[in-house]
């Protein structure tokens, strides 16, 4: 096997963007919930660590100055090490909560940017005929952090509680993820391809941004399309938040009283296969009927989780298995209804001279709708009640639904196959 070899680094290189990804966005918030951090801090202060991701594109010509993206990507990939083990010791400190938000915000743009300088790699030293080959190696990879911390780590974390108490316990835990980040980092400094190239002049780079940020914000109806991105993922920033603590809540404040180890076990196992299947799913349906077609039936599959949640908040089960199977048709509804934004973005938004630059600013927007309805949902479960915020978000979903029959006329029909053609 040659030393070159994508199969060498590319599913390091990617499991380590979802392993960073997934710490700050997901295990932040189940961590803080069990620290005793109220809802509304916890989406607040959350949703803006998310704003990393979604402003990732204002920085990302910085990058390309750079001559090496190697470099900048095990140097964040040994910041993210260094942050983990921080984080571990502002845990055990008086003012933890605003010491480990600190340490998070580092994360957060070190793993921004360490997404930037992965995936501009991937491309530089990829033909796409390699990057096509890959591509199921890249999302598997990145789809296995996610079992990781969402499964693994919480069913120890859980564990660890028990034994330790809960601070001690998610030490230990960063201090683990630390030692794992730095020997993939060390890993991925010996393997990946240099990647050197000659960037371009800086006059140049920043002239070239301003022209492809212009002509973005140029495109007919580009209003409109911002405002079905920002109601496509309104119910939904507010779920993927609320829902979660909502399972770990005690019953007597509402909750199903879930531990920390079970809500590993449902969403780490049943619950990210389902959303795989969901997503893959999803791309076979749209493939068939064509994106204007689907719509209609991807946007009502973005609806389950809110109904999935409302229904629990008003049943309230004790049976494991009846949650679970609650959770696994909520992460279905997910995976196959969130392909409709990707590809609407794909096929819609970003079209035109600069469609890679333009993909990558649609996605900071939709991103930026997550985090506003994220920032807002713990202020309102908190004044509602989690039975009555369930049933806003069923509400929250129907907005984009009506919507979208305006942009539809700006989505592209697919060509018809002339009569007579073969497969």
């Amino acid at each position: 096997m040659s030393p070159a070899s994508p199969i060498r680094w590319v599913p390091s290189l990617y499991f380590v963007q979802g392993l960073q990804f997934f710490v700050v966005m997901l295990i932040a918030g189940l961590m803080f919930k069990n620290m005793g951090v109220d809802n509304a801090t916890i989406a607040r202060w959350t949703g803006l660590l998310g704003l990393a991701w979604a402003l990732k594109p204002l920085w990302s010509p910085l990058i390309e100055l750079v001559a090496s993206k190697k470099r900048v990507v095990v140097v964040a990939q040994f910041t993210g090490a260094a942050g983990l083990g921080l984080l571990a010791l502002a845990l055990q400190a008086p003012a933890w909560f605003a010491l480990s938000m600190a340490v998070f915000f580092v994360l957060a743009y070190a793993s921004a940017t360490h997404d930037i300088a992965c995936d501009g790699l991937y491309m530089a030293e990829l033909d796409a005929k390699q990057q096509a080959a890959y591509a199921g190696w890249q999302g598997a990879f990145f789809n296995a952090s996610k079992f990781l911390t969402l499964g693994g780590l919480l069913v120890l974390a859980g564990w660890l509680e028990r034994t330790q108490g809960v601070m001690n316990a998610w030490s230990l835990i960063f201090v683990g993820l630390a030692l794992l980040l730095a020997a993939l980092a060390a890993w991925n400094a010996k393997v990946l391809p240099p990647a050197v190239g000659t960037p371009p002049a800086r006059a140049e780079l920043w002239a070239n941004f301003i022209e492809v940020v212009a002509d973005f914000l140029k495109k007919p109806g580009i209003g409109v399309a911002f405002l079905f991105i920002i109601l496509f993922r309104f119910a939904e920033g507010q779920v993927q938040t609320i829902g979660p603590l909502f399972l770990i809540e005690g019953r007597a404040q509402g909750g199903l009283g879930l531990s920390t180890e079970q809500v590993g076990a449902i969403y780490g196992t049943a619950g990210t296969a389902a959303f795989l299947v969901g997503s893959i799913l999803g791309g076979y349906f749209t493939a068939a009927l064509g994106l204007k077609r689907a719509m209609p039936t991807l946007i009502v599959a973005m609806m389950v989780p809110n109904a999935v949640f409302f229904g629990l908040a008003q049943a309230l089960p004790t049976d494991l298995w009846a949650i679970s199977a609650a959770i696994t048709l909520e992460m279905g509804g997910y995976g196959f209804g969130f392909v409709g934004m990707i590809l609407y973005i794909m096929q819609v938004v970003a079209p035109g001279r600069f469609t890679t630059a333009h993909y990558a600013l649609g996605s900071g927007v939709m991103q930026l709708g997550f985090i506003f309805s994220k920032t807002l949902s713990g202020d309102i479960e908190q004044a509602l009640g989690y039975g009555p915020f369930f049933g806003w978000t069923v509400l929250a979903g129907l907005p984009v639904l009506g919507l979208w029959f305006w942009v539809r006329r700006r989505v592209p029909t697919p060509p018809t196959a002339p009569l007579g053609a073969g497969a």
